[in-house]
């Protein structure tokens, strides 16, 4: 695999917009033309070049690619967006919005990610070493279609409404969660080994959230349906005992289940 080596010269106070930093537009292209490449810098189109240094062994097919970005880049948003094939390592912090839309290929993160990491996510594999902010793997602003395919890994926490209104694919949070994770969600599964601050699974009308630390607050529209061990989710099983719920029964016709560990959750067992 070609490896391309962004090195960052410094980041600006003014966000950059970078959805062209991705194999996807890096392909059959030489190192002179990935420089020109454009990117937003407030209302201003600049070149890469203009804040990365570039270097490294281009190649024809995206599928070929990997893009190491080899410092922080704590203000730049949309690293990876729409991306489809190859890959991304980030050796530091992102803005917002890094992997959304992506359908293929795999981003790594190396530190922490802003809000709305994994948007609208189709395909591919979302990895942050570090936390990740607000919306994890949600919908578009309006939407009521977020994340449909793919997998989002985050190593440390996570904020608010991780999983918005989400169609499909899996979310992992080996860390602890604020509120209101898996509102609105419709399919996929969301795992969060840590704790949860409350309303989880909130509206929600199908899918499954497993949650092995402790819920602080559940909500009153789910239906108690007994403990279960072993439990079994799209193939992968999850040891020990849990809490079975169906709901958000303030949706009509609600089929979400909510796991919840015995051993962290006795206050919500009916």
């Amino acid at each position: 695999m070609s490896e391309i080596i962004l090195t960052p010269k410094e980041q600006p106070e003014v966000p950059l917009e970078a959805p062209n930093i991705k194999p996807d537009v890096f392909a059959g292209k030489s190192i002179d033309e990935i420089r020109n490449i454009q990117i937003m810098h407030g209302n201003e189109v600049v070149k890469l070049e203009d804040f990365f240094e570039v270097s490294g062994e281009p190649a024809d097919s995206a599928a070929d690619i990997k893009i190491i970005i080899d410092g922080d880049v704590y203000n730049t948003k949309r690293i990876g967006q729409d991306m489809t094939a190859g890959e991304i390592l980030v050796k530091g912090n992102v803005n917002m919005y890094v992997g959304a839309g992506m359908k293929g290929g795999k981003i790594t993160v190396e530190g922490n990610a802003k809000s709305w990491a994994g948007q609208d996510m189709r395909g591919g594999e979302l990895e942050i070493l570090g936390d990740a902010g607000d919306y994890v793997g949600s919908s578009y602003r309006g939407d009521w279609r977020g994340m449909s395919g793919g997998v989002i890994t985050v190593h440390g926490n996570a904020g608010n409404e991780i999983g918005e209104y989400m169609n499909g694919g899996k979310i992992i949070i080996k860390g602890d969660v604020n509120i209101m994770p898996g509102i609105h969600m419709n399919n996929g599964l969301i795992i969060i080994e840590g704790n949860a601050v409350a309303r989880v699974g909130g509206e929600m009308a199908g899918g499954t959230i497993v949650v092995k630390g402790m819920i602080e607050e559940f909500l009153p529209g789910f239906k108690y349906l007994g403990v279960e061990k072993d439990i079994e989710v799209n193939g992968e099983t999850f040891p020990g005992a849990y809490y079975k719920f169906e709901g958000d029964h303030a949706i009509k016709g609600a089929k979400g289940m909510v796991y919840a560990a015995v051993g962290c959750n006795g206050h919500i067992e009916p």
